[in-house]
């Protein structure tokens, strides 16, 4: 199951949109006019794709669905957002300020600070109005993964990058990139900064670290990475990217694949176990890489399948309990898993859990 491979420099000098090439709009974006200080309550969650769940400083639950912006209280959900757009949620994120991010497709981004909306969209300088990550970085900057770039926001204006822009004709010869390869390159799917402070972009394309001046596409056995959906940075430093190729973990200088089932998120929890969702032969599973054994070739794993089909976002609440999106939210407790579309629980037994030491 393991695949070593040493990282060896393959550089690209990419800059950003326009002269520069970064593209900045300094036009502030506009309060909403239909903004409202009350969502609708209910005692259901979403009922359809949860794509992101994040819990905030005050322990409360959000839930970004494609039925709207949901804040769970513990008791009760909140759909905050149900009178201001009916757009698609994709992601979300609390700002170091307390302040709310929403992510959606097709409508930009909405900033929610308690009791109002304002939303920002290629208008005010946004790369592309459909929006599927949010992170913060250490300054406090809000970077934005599109279908057009990433944009990065520094609470005045937007700064847009490209991964395609400025590529050598000759590189793309050699790396046979098409023109909606160079389109995909661009659908940025996450974005995260490491402790030395490089940025590391997945998209649908490839895979880039950025250290503010170039970009460098990362290797995967003399090819680029492809399709990747989702990249953390672990306690321990370790760089871990899931998508097509499967898990990856990055220790600063060999990359181990650890499965090569597609991997849509990875997440870490607080005791250091990695969970995935991911696709594999028997369908969509919830993977479990225990923490003291990641270092050995043959690490533990765990599957764990909520027979729900696809799954998304994975999180963890503050008594250890595992969250987790797909038609609707779910909680997973150890011992039997809720769907909060239906207020239902399944117990464990039905469940398939699988260790597997390959």
């Amino acid at each position: 199951m393991m695949n070593c491979t040493r990282m060896y420099t393959l550089l690209f000098m990419v800059v950003c949109c326009a002269s520069g090439r970064g593209q900045t709009k300094t036009a502030p974006a506009k309060d909403n006019p239909k903004s409202e200080t009350k969502g609708v309550i209910t005692h259901n969650g979403p009922a359809s794709i949860t794509r992101t769940i994040k819990q905030d400083r005050k322990g409360n639950l959000w839930i970004a669905a494609f039925d709207g912006m949901f804040r769970y209280d513990g008791k009760s959900f909140t759909n905050v957002i149900s009178k201001v757009s009916s757009a698609r949620f994709f992601s979300v994120l609390e700002d170091r300020k307390g302040n709310m991010w929403f992510a959606s497709i097709g409508s930009g981004v909405y900033h929610y600070d308690g009791k109002s909306f304002r939303n920002f969209t290629t208008k005010d300088g946004l790369a592309n109005d459909r929006v599927t990550d949010i992170y913060e970085d250490k300054t406090g900057n809000i970077w934005f993964g599109t279908e057009g770039g990433a944009s990065r926001y520094d609470g005045k204006s937007f700064r847009n990058y490209r991964m395609d822009d400025g590529r050598p004709k000759q590189l793309q010869s050699v790396l046979n990139v098409t023109k909606s390869e160079k389109l995909i390159d661009n659908d940025v799917s996450s974005i995260i900064e490491d402790r030395t402070g490089k940025f590391w972009f997945g998209t649908r394309g490839h895979a880039f670290v950025y250290d503010g001046k170039t970009f460098t596409q990362l290797p995967n056995n003399g090819k680029p990475f492809t399709n990747v959906r989702s990249i953390i940075e672990d306690k321990k430093g370790n760089i871990w990217l899931g998508g097509t190729d499967g898990l990856w973990r990055y220790d600063g200088i060999t990359f181990t694949n650890l499965t090569r089932d597609f991997v849509g998120y990875v997440y870490e929890d607080k005791k250091g176990n990695i969970w995935t969702s991911s696709q594999t032969a028997r369908g969509w599973v919830l993977s479990r890489y225990e923490e003291k054994s990641l270092s050995n070739k043959t690490p533990t794993v765990t599957e764990i399948d909520p027979k729900t089909g696809m799954l998304f976002g994975i999180s963890e609440d503050e008594v250890g309990n595992i969250w987790f999106g797909a038609r609707g939210a779910y909680r997973y407790e150890g011992n039997t898993i809720t769907d909060f579309k239906s207020n239902t629980k399944t117990n464990m037994i039905e469940l398939t859990d699988r260790k597997k030491s390959d």
